[in-house]
């Protein structure tokens, strides 16, 4: 006589309609069927979202699939009777009432049947040969009959990912494009004429650029990522279109220049005019002029700023290494946010070149939040020649910032 395979779980746990679903698969089961206990627990893992299932109830599936002592999975013999105890040692000592919750979930899911005894404990009966002849513990049959369905699953997600990943490539590789691009229009100068707008407005260009940044939600999808990618790549080709034709001009402008310098040198004769200096009166002393109060240069270290407000290394030509590129780098932003000279010439005097240049590069970090960057940095230079503003304080509020989005992300 054969014995009865158990159907309904054993105490209070109910059977449900998936419980059934999951037995029925597990008898579609051919005997002869063989699959790779560690490939196919791979693709389960790949296409966990697609099962529904955690990161720690694979680890307890993991678990039960070293129990099996064949690395392949066939036959009738697939049925793993562990102890809860042994279990739990192999799933990295995971608590008992997590385990039990994370065993739910894998019968829930369809990964596993429970084949549960009378009194509910786990446990094999030998024939006179030593041979198992019933078992009673969790069938991983279901895995050996849906594992093409978990390639298959895995395939399209491993696909998406390299996807996701390739249109994220791209969005950095834009957006590193992008800025520099405009730091070189604006530090170069480059007046390009567009047809019917007039010369090319950097600062709008910029403001656009900073759109499409905030449009990219944390967490995102490729359906989501690729209109922004493509956006910034046609921004990125107008920009490059726009350097481009002044690179051309400028060459046109330079033979032209070269010829009328021939012309001009060959006479000999001609004035040179020269702007005149004002003299300095007998007794004025050069250093005795009057120079308002500069805050400390150099206070902070390169990295920290860097690490506070890390927009600023995009707009960089060949990076950030030393202060001399940040200070360049400043200089360049001042201009795209729109920052006037007059109150970046007041904010250099008040605060001295280094910490206006911070300052500079902080109003960048959190230009979404500030509407007039010209205004506000006048404000702080107020507060600075008060002494009521300390750029400390302001480093560490961006800084701390930056680890509260780590942490939520």
């Amino acid at each position: 006589m054969e014995p009865h395979q158990s159907t309904a779980p054993f105490g209070r746990r109910s059977l449900t309609l998936a419980h059934v679903a999951a037995q029925a698969v597990a008898k579609s089961r051919p005997p002869e069927k063989t699959v790779h206990k560690w490939t196919v627990f791979r693709d389960i893992c790949a296409a966990r979202t697609r099962i529904g299932v955690s990161e720690r109830a694979l680890a307890v599936l993991d678990a039960l699939l070293s129990f099996h002592p064949e690395t392949a999975l066939t036959g009738e013999g697939l049925v793993v009777f562990p102890s809860n105890y042994q279990l739990s040692l192999r799933a990295h000592g995971m608590a008992p009432a997590t385990l039990r919750r994370h065993l739910a979930v894998l019968v829930d899911s369809g990964l596993i049947v429970r084949r549960d005894s009378p009194n509910g404990k786990r446990y094999a009966r030998k024939d006179r040969a030593g041979e198992v002849e019933l078992a009673f513990g969790f069938d991983l049959s279901p895995i050996v009959v849906r594992a093409e369905e978990f390639a298959a699953w895995a395939e399209e997600v491993r696909a998406e990912e390299r996807a996701l990943r390739l249109v994220k490539e791209r969005i950095t590789i834009c957006r590193r494009d992008i800025a520099k691009m405009i730091a070189t229009g604006i530090e170069e100068g480059v007046a390009t004429m567009r047809e019917g707008q007039g010369p090319a407005d950097w600062s709008e260009i910029h403001t656009l650029y900073r759109e499409l940044l905030a449009r990219i939600p944390r967490t995102a999808s490729r359906l989501e990522l690729e209109p922004i990618a493509d956006e910034m790549s046609l921004l990125a080709d107008e920009i490059l279109i726009l350097l481009e034709s002044h690179v051309k001009t400028q060459n046109m402008s330079g033979n032209e220049s070269q010829i009328e310098r021939h012309i001009q040198n060959s006479k000999t004769d001609s004035p040179i005019d020269l702007e005149p200096r004002f003299r300095k009166s007998a007794g004025a002393n050069p250093e005795a002029e009057l120079v308002p109060p500069r805050m400390p240069e150099g206070t902070f270290p390169l990295s920290m700023v860097l690490d506070a407000c890390p927009d600023i290394v995009d707009y960089a030509k060949d990076g950030i290494s030393n202060w001399r590129d940040f200070l360049a780098t400043a200089s360049v932003i001042r201009s795209m946010l729109g920052i006037s000279p007059s109150a970046w010439e007041e904010a250099q005097i008040i605060m001295g070149e280094i910490p206006a240049a911070i300052v500079v590069a902080a109003i960048l970090q959190r230009s979404e939040a500030i509407n007039s960057a010209g205004g506000y940095l006048r404000e702080l230079t107020n507060k600075a020649e008060a002494k009521t503003f300390s750029i400390g304080p302001m480093l560490m509020a961006l800084i701390g910032s930056r680890k509260r989005e780590k942490k939520r992300a």
